[in-house]
């Protein structure tokens, strides 16, 4: 794991035991710290009691792949990432309290959870009133960058597209040879990874509320792919949500390179007021996606031109991301093609949680059978309304079904109001006929329903392989 000597004798409270936070306990215990932890879900703090009983080398090890989302169940978070060899030996510098209601004077940082709405949440104005910062372990990586051995970091924003340019970058310098780990919004948390060797590189995945939690992340190569209207109920307007993401250009060195996408005013507009060196990229320089499986489609371009921006900043030469482009898997939850049966293409688009990110998935097939609902983030489908044409009947799901389907009635071939997930498969694969594609792609989060989009959609395959 990452965890240095900066972090020896200070005092920090961490406030979420979720994945990230369950690293920054064990990072922080590593690095000498004493650590005030605590969740407001009592089964997380009980299991952080309970590893403390264990005796040395028996603490639970990390599962293969990670991926999870930060707002799975404390269970299955604690047991992904696991506990230092010396844990038990740290119990005098480990306490479950609730900073909430505890003395923060002199405290170096109380660490929280991407998901905890600052704008709302009490924790924020406790660390104004104790003078002590509310920040994330992005910035506990970014304060231990200086005893790594010698790296570079690529930080990579926006709303949409974010793993899929990460997981491209990711696999590009793996292709060429190079050292790089995954982390930020995607895969294990980055305190959890073993330091790379001389040479490596960091790729890190960085929504909007990871930025907020941030302070002294200087990026080598930082990237903005796009912006549309998303976690308003966080922010004060898209200017507010834009100057957010503007921030990672704002702690970069003037040396350090700015890739941003310049598709849409927002990126426009923070592309004019960055100062250092910029490089502006668009979907209209890459010609032909042919050669490359996973990254069909007009969104794909535009991640592409962003990757192979970054990957050439970061010394890649264009025979290793070529490689890299023709051999890159995708991802799992967008645009992933779970099954055919019959002639109908079964697609989970569970990791589409907006309008904007769900508008491509509809482009991309010419007749579709749509399930779509969640909890929404906006009231509208307008992103999506040049393709309604393609939607054969949409079924609709979750907290958002009855006003979705208001809203499509007359513009699309048929709505059925489905409520749950299981049902609107089954409605929709009963109706398919053959070329046509039984599309999950929810243009909301998950929450109502579901753990978080992952669960979503190994729901959805598992509806999908029960049809027999």
């Amino acid at each position: 794991m990452i965890a240095a000597r900066a972090f020896a004798d200070r005092d920090y409270a961490v406030f979420g035991l979720a994945r990230s936070g369950r690293a920054t306990v064990a990072a922080l215990l590593a690095g000498g710290a004493r650590v005030m932890a605590w969740d407001e879900n009592e089964a997380a703090r009980e299991a952080l009691k309970s590893s403390l009983s264990r005796s040395d080398g028996e603490g639970d090890q990390p599962k293969a792949g990670g991926g999870a989302s930060s707002a799975e169940s404390p269970s299955t978070a604690l047991r992904a990432v696991p506990l230092p060899t010396s844990f038990a030996r740290g119990e005098d510098r480990l306490r479950i309290a609730d900073p909430l209601v505890t003395a923060l004077r002199g405290f170096a940082g109380i660490v929280v959870s991407p998901g905890v709405p600052l704008n709302r949440h009490p924790i924020a104005a406790r660390g104004r009133e104790a003078g002590v910062p509310v920040i994330g372990d992005i910035e506990l990586f970014a304060e231990a960058r200086a005893e790594l051995p010698p790296h570079k970091v690529v930080g990579i924003t926006g709303t949409n597209g974010k793993s899929t340019t990460t997981a491209l970058i990711h696999h590009i310098l793996k292709t060429a040879g190079v050292p790089a780990a995954l982390g930020g919004n995607i895969g294990l948390p980055i305190l959890a990874q073993d330091p790379l060797p001389e040479g490596g590189v960091y790729v890190l995945e960085l929504s909007s509320f990871q930025i907020d939690l941030t302070r002294t992340l200087d990026c080598d190569v930082s990237v903005l792919l796009n912006l549309s209207p998303d976690h308003l109920d966080r922010y004060d307007g898209m200017e507010d949500y834009a100057a957010a993401k503007a921030r990672l250009f704002a702690m970069q060195s003037p040396g350090h390179a700015a890739v941003i996408a310049t598709e849409d005013d927002y990126t426009r507009a923070i592309a004019g007021q960055v100062e250092g060196r910029r490089i502006l990229v668009s979907s209209a320089q890459v010609k032909d996606q042919s050669q490359w499986p996973a990254l069909q489609g007009p969104h794909n371009a535009q991640n592409v031109a962003a990757a192979v921006a970054a990957a050439r900043e970061l010394g890649v030469d264009d025979a290793a991301i070529a490689r890299g482009l023709a051999t890159y898997p995708g991802l799992p939850h967008r645009m992933e093609r779970v099954a055919e049966r019959g002639g109908v293409l079964f697609v989970n688009d569970s990791k589409a949680t907006n309008p904007t990110s769900t508008a491509p998935a509809l482009a991309a097939f010419p007749a579709v059978r749509w399930i779509l609902g969640g909890l929404a983030k906006s009231d509208d489908l307008d992103a999506c309304a040049p393709y309604f044409d393609r939607v054969r009947a949409a079924y609709t799901i979750g907290e958002a079904g009855p006003m979705f389907a208001r809203l499509l009635r007359g513009r699309v071939g048929g709505v059925e109001e489905c409520g749950t997930l299981d049902a609107a498969v089954r409605r929709a694969a009963g109706a398919a006929e053959a070329g046509e594609t039984v599309l999950l792609s929810p243009a909301c989060a998950s929450f109502d329903q579901f753990r978080d989009y992952e669960a979503r959609g190994a729901a959805f395959r598992a509806a999908v392989e029960s049809l027999g």
